[in-house]
């Protein structure tokens, strides 16, 4: 009797991976409304077989027994670990200590990774190289490097005949809805958020990732997390703008507010902006999915800042933003820092200086003590305007 459904999705390639509903923080940081997918995927050729990525440590029980659905575990020829990071290859141990002839293969230096991480000794390692070849016997397993997507030893697995292309993270969603794409209906913005937080602080990497694979016939992606794309073309065609920089006509506001005056500021803003026909995203930090800003990151041109002093500095909410601005390096070309004190500033000397390293062009501040005058606003307003200027003109 079988205990698990198993899907194929093409001839001799199952999907063996698990799903985890109750996962609801990644890293200690970034949350997960909708759980996640450890994808591990089998591939069967008429010779021999090969496991691609295993599951996250407390999973491999689950995985093992997906996989003897529909082969025999302790049969296993090869094991590929595309990635090292624990959610894809935090069961190599276990899986290798149910077959002892089972090699891992893996880069070069996904290799001194296996080591360190997993203790897999030198013995059973496979090393790959860009463009090696694998035959199962009428299945080929092609290996494309894939470095810094998103550490440094990553790589793609492409398997030729049946056009499937394994790319890790890259390309993925943290949703456990769905086994393919067309059951996801609010896929693409699962995506561009994942991207967000994952991939856009790669995106000179993953243009070159891009470039790789433009030429591959690919009918099949198969991420690491998320559902499978069985439509390949609209999540390419998201990535090339995404890896690009792409941006829209777009402002993502994110401020905090202690009492009422800072947001008393950012609500002319946006209306100003609203009135010259932008896209405006609003997040108010106080409860923010770091997600959902993350999302907004990849494609808004410019940024608006609302922060007011605490203890002569910006509100910790506000160097919280800040400094995912710096380390999400996302393709945001202006911003607008808004600020108000009671009594005494400091916040929009330290936005600056947070915000100095990058390049993004700074087109207007402003800091008051107090509520906002109407002067004040009215000063907002222009500030407003020449920010929309910058963009649109961009």
């Amino acid at each position: 009797m079988k205990q698990y459904n198993v899907p194929m999705i093409a001839e001799g390639v199952f999907s063996v991976g698990v799903k985890d509903w109750n996962r609801k923080l990644f890293d200690a940081l970034i949350p997960l409304p909708q759980g996640t997918t450890y994808n591990s995927y089998l591939v069967k050729g008429k010779e021999k077989t090969a496991l691609i990525d295993t599951v996250n440590p407390g999973f491999e029980k689950e995985l093992a027994d997906r996989i003897n659905e529909v082969s025999d575990v302790k049969k296993l020829d090869y094991l590929i670990m595309n990635h090292a990071e624990p959610d894809h290859a935090g069961s190599i141990p276990y899986i290798l200590d149910m077959n002892k002839k089972t090699a891992l293969v893996t880069s070069e230096k996904g290799a001194k990774m296996a080591s360190v991480f997993y203790n897999v000794p030198e013995k059973r390692i496979k090393r790959v190289h860009d463009k090696d070849t694998i035959n199962l016997g009428g299945k080929t397993l092609q290996f494309i490097d894939a470095p810094w997507l998103h550490w440094p030893e990553t790589m793609f697995t492409y398997l030729v005949e049946n056009k499937v292309l394994f790319s890790c993270d890259f390309f993925g969603a943290h949703t456990v809805q769905g086994t393919y794409d067309e059951d996801v209906e609010e896929l693409i913005p699962f995506a561009q958020r994942y991207f967000g937080e994952i991939m856009m602080p790669f995106n000179n990497m993953g243009k070159k990732a891009m470039e790789k694979i433009k030429d591959l016939k690919i009918d099949f992606i198969a991420p690491s997390h998320g559902p499978i794309y069985n439509n390949p073309k609209k999540i390419i065609d998201a990535y090339n703008k995404w890896t690009k920089g792409e941006t829209k006509h777009k402002v993502i506001v994110a401020y905090v507010s202690m009492w009422k005056s800072t947001e008393k500021m950012i609500k002319t803003m946006v209306e100003t902006l609203r009135e010259e026909g932008l896209e405006i995203s609003i997040h108010n930090l106080v409860h923010a999915d770091l997600g959902d800003i993350a999302k907004d990151l990849v494609d808004s041109r410019g940024i608006v800042l609302g922060a007011p002093t605490v203890l002569g500095g910006m509100h910790p909410q506000a160097v919280y933003a800040s400094y995912l601005v710096k380390a999400l390096r996302p393709p945001l070309k202006y911003a607008v820092v808004l600020s108000s004190f009671g009594w005494g500033g400091g916040a929009l000397k330290q936005a600056s200086e947070l915000l100095s390293p990058t390049n993004i062009n700074v087109v207007g501040t402003l800091e008051i003590n107090g509520p906002p005058s109407n002067e004040n606003l009215q000063k907002i307003i222009e500030i407003g305007k020449q920010l929309s200027n910058k963009i649109k003109e961009d």
